[in-house]
């Protein structure tokens, strides 16, 4: 209890929480997009169960990584080399799960290329999955980016209790943004094509960053933001159109 309340006694403390929750909340985007691509293949009366069993999946998995901080930092070590560059677990981690969205997205693009009578015109529509195989696929990214997000926080600070509160605010934050992202997602097929793309560059990125290529995650937001502002423009110039 007394650390607990020297903690909250400490201003640095507070300005690492604050910090780390707007970095929790941002690396969470990646998970959300893809939570939201995935359930939207459901039947529509299943899909807030599966977003939410989802997302509760990745706040246990990250409390649960939370509690073994000593094993998960050992996760950098270098075990093995290979051309110049040393590989850790971490990096096996990013490139495998960077391997399997690079392989979901691209699966997705290329089906929603194929002509479906019952889809608008160009509008393609995304390979149906089972509900235990969309929560199968949402643990396995919730995997990928729960340990790239507990490493992340253990590099900004080294106070457990503001890692749990962290990481419970930028949960519950995904679980609050999952459903209004998904229907507008439904609501909108140009988008998925989009966040499907958005997707392709977060695997790409997890795989450069697996072999040692250190990518700068404000410029991958930065240019998804403006993708995402480009693409609403069009939106709103094709709702003002007349009919």
């Amino acid at each position: 209890m007394d650390y607990l309340m020297q903690l909250a006694a400490d201003p640095a403390a507070w300005a690492a929480l604050v910090t780390l929750i707007a970095m929790e909340v941002v690396l969470g985007i990646d998970n959300l997009l893809f939570i939201s691509i995935l359930t939207n293949k459901l039947p529509e009366d299943i899909r807030p169960r599966a977003r939410r069993i989802g997302i509760g999946l990745a706040l246990i998995m990250r409390l649960g990584l939370l509690s073994t901080v000593a094993f998960i930092v050992q996760l950098t070590t270098p075990i093995f080399t290979l051309f110049d560059h040393a590989f850790s677990w971490r990096d096996l981690i990013l490139i495998a799960g960077g391997l399997f969205l690079v392989w979901k997205a691209t699966k997705e693009i290329h089906h929603s290329m194929e002509p479906h009578d019952e889809d608008a015109p160009g509008v393609g529509k995304l390979v149906d999955i089972t509900f235990s195989a969309a929560i199968v696929q949402i643990l396995i990214l919730d995997l990928v980016f729960s340990i790239d997000s507990i490493i992340t926080a253990v590099g900004m600070t080294d106070h457990i209790p503001i890692m749990v509160i962290a990481v419970i605010f930028a949960v519950m934050t995904m679980l609050f943004a999952a459903g209004p992202l998904a229907n507008f997602i439904n609501r909108n097929p140009t988008i998925v094509m989009l966040a499907l793309g958005f997707l392709l560059l977060i695997g790409t990125t997890l795989i450069a960053e697996g072999f040692g290529a250190h990518v700068p995650k404000g410029y991958i937001y930065t240019a998804m933001a403006f993708s995402a502002a480009i693409e609403g423009l069009n939106m709103l110039q094709r709702k003002r159109r007349p009919v």
